[in-house]
């Protein structure tokens, strides 16, 4: 996971592609690997998915549903 320092902007921390994943579940409910094939590009690799998808998880802003195969944005 990337933290914002001296080193790494903002704008390459983990924390700034956590609206990148939210925008996305905001409009429907996604299977991982559809949110993974949508959000995809060269910044953004499979780790960095995974952190983010963590974090959300952590701060209850998305949960897994019909059994724990879908990810879905939390109000």
């Amino acid at each position: 996971m990337r933290f914002p320092s001296k080193v790494t902007s903002y704008k390459n921390s983990t924390f700034a592609k956590f609206l990148v994943i939210l925008s996305k579940l905001q409009q429907r409910d996604m299977r991982p690997e559809e949110l993974y094939r949508a959000v995809k590009t060269k910044t953004f690799d499979v780790i960095e998915f995974i952190d983010v998808i963590d974090c959300l998880f952590m701060l209850g802003k998305i949960e897994f549903v019909a059994g724990g195969e879908v990810l879905h944005y939390v109000d």
